[in-house]
């Protein structure tokens, strides 16, 4: 429930502070006295859109804040703080700043929120219903969970909504699958062709690379080979070969007179004999392939052409075309397998679609029997309300297929006629704005103990009525309030004489300057004031007297 409202700088408000309390709470005053503007304070809390004409004349910056109370944590405004990582206590502080440039802040118990999301919760706080509202009830896409919660069959309705979710699922994934079939289908040929044409290639990682180094040896060759002749030419003429035989024999002779003493120097030059013969050997062979290989430059030039032309086509790295090799077996098993598992998916898909419409179908059943229960339940309201000839249908029709959604297969809406034998149409096409706040009223009394909002504010749907039909209106509004907060902005005295507490919203002015005050009422002040609401500005003890009369009644 809302428990405080305080203004600063709203248009005529510069300073506002009020308590509320449960029950019945009515405003009235003279027109233009800005009660409209009280609700305009609401909205800025509630998360409606701010914009800079609302800051008083000569101010910089209007606040609004508010408290409200929620006591059933079952309320999905708690679950969407959480959603939202915002801690929240029993107690909900909402305080909205704006300054004349359009800059706005929004604080929920000092921790920031967007616009967007306090619109959100806020549709959790309060309902405002006025004479004209295109929201709520009088919008018909409301209907089916307004029909869905009074039923109390918010279980079976998850349960369907997980099916459907199901369902879609695996239709989405049987969509993805055919249309994937089909594509790959007409590129199979290629994919073969690539195939094929890789196997053929049969590229090895690192490759590329070793082919780079060779391709560099293969420009140099003839360089190459110049200096493989010198290294063999010096190593010819200078007969090494000849002199390290000579060391060795030399050093034999040492070891002999020496008993072996020097071995390791006999096997060093042993050693340096057989390198000298290796290598020598080596540069032979190694000029030899080199100039003898003069089709080697060429034919790496060719392979690296190929690679490239390759990685091209494919768009990828060389050393990476192994591993398009691979994907494109995968996509030929794939190709393979695809028939099989659109069979599987489509026999998914068909199970999923029958849990779904057998679990449907109990909703339907529940939407029917509730429908039934809530036409009846508004009945019996309408005759208090002085419409004994007006009826109420709560419609559930079934809907195209193409049409079926989380929210089941139906199609919910309400309908009313107000007088014998006419035609049933939809709320605000065929009542007067009198008979839909009366509509409105039989629905809230009946709708107020299945919903989680705890306050409901009405913005004169009293318009239009009066006498016995307007205190009528007043019962049932007093009704109402003993399971919700309730506040009205009237002009019906009837309606006020019910009000556990009475808010009067006056205009005053001073030399140039204008403000508007909002002062809550003792019980004397109460008949004063709607003693006025009677007679008009000139008060009369006749007045004061019928006042007196609506109060006792109540």
């Amino acid at each position: 429930m809302l428990k405080a409202l305080s203004v600063r700088n709203v248009v005529l408000i510069d300073k506002l502070d009020l308590d509320f309390s449960k029950g019945l709470s009515v405003f009235s005053g003279e027109t233009g006295a800005g009660k409209s503007i009280l609700l305009d304070c609401l909205g800025l809390v509630l998360g409606n859109r701010a914009e800079t004409g609302l800051i008083r004349k000569g101010e910089d910056k209007l606040i609004v804040s508010a408290v409200f109370e929620l006591k059933d944590q079952d309320n999905p405004f708690f679950k969407l703080c959480a959603e939202n990582d915002l801690e929240i206590e029993q107690e909900i502080i909402i305080k909205r700043s704006m300054t004349i440039d359009g800059k706005s802040k929004i604080f929920l118990n000092d921790q920031p929120i967007t616009q967007r999301l306090l619109k959100e919760l806020g549709s959790y706080l309060v309902e405002i219903h006025g004479q004209f509202d295109n929201q709520g009830l009088l919008n018909s896409a409301t209907h089916l969970s307004v029909l869905d919660n009074f039923g109390g069959y918010q279980d079976k309705v998850f349960d369907m909504a997980q099916a459907y979710s199901q369902y879609k699922n695996y239709l989405r994934q049987l969509e993805i699958a055919k249309a994937d079939f089909l594509k790959n289908s007409v590129d199979e040929d290629n994919i073969k062709h690539w195939v094929d044409e890789l196997e053929k290639a049969n590229v090895k990682v690192g490759e590329f690379e070793e082919l780079s180094k060779k391709r560099i040896e293969a420009m140099n060759a003839e360089k190459i080979v110049e200096s493989f002749n010198v290294a063999y030419s010096c190593l010819q003429t200078k007969d090494i070969a000849s002199l390290l035989q000579r060391a060795q024999s030399a050093i034999s002779k040492v070891n002999q007179l020496t008993e072996n003493k020097f071995e390791d120097i006999s096997e060093l030059l042993d050693t340096a004999l057989i390198d000298f013969d290796e290598a020598v050997n080596r540069i032979e062979q190694a000029s030899y392939q080199i100039s003898h290989n003069s089709n080697e430059a060429e034919n790496i030039e060719e392979r690296i052409f190929a690679l490239r032309a390759l990685a091209r086509k494919h768009q990828c790295d060389v050393d990476d075309l192994p591993t398009v090799l691979q994907n494109l077996y995968n996509k030929l098993l794939s190709i393979n397998n695809s028939e099989n598992k659109i069979s599987e998916l489509n026999e998914l898909m068909i199970r999923a679609k029958e849990e779904y419409v057998k679990k449907a179908t109990v909703v339907r059943n529940l939407r029917l029997d509730a429908a039934k229960k809530l036409d009846t339940a508004v009945a019996k309201e309408l005759p208090p309300l002085k419409m004994e000839k007006a009826t109420f249908v709560t419609n559930v029709e079934p809907v195209a297929e193409n049409l079926w959604s989380k929210d089941g297969m139906d199609n919910v809406f309400f309908t009313v006629a107000t007088n014998v034998g006419s035609e049933q149409g939809p709320l605000n096409k065929i009542a007067s704005g009198g008979e839909l706040a009366r509509f409105m009223l039989a629905l809230k009394v009946n709708l107020a103990q299945k919903s989680f909002v705890e306050t409901l504010i009405f913005d004169e749907v009293d318009a239009g009525i009066g006498g016995a039909t307007a205190q009528a209106v007043g019962e049932r509004l007093k009704k109402l309030s003993n399971n919700v907060q309730v506040l009205v902005v009237t002009h019906s005295p009837q309606v006020a004489a019910f009000s556990k507490d009475h808010f009067k919203v006056c205009k005053n002015s001073f030399e140039d300057t204008t403000t508007t005050s909002v002062s809550i009422l003792s019980e004397e002040q109460k008949q004063e004031e709607i003693a006025r609401m009677l007679s008009g500005d000139i008060i009369t003890d006749e007045a004061r007297a019928a006042a007196n009369v609506l109060i006792s009644k109540c």
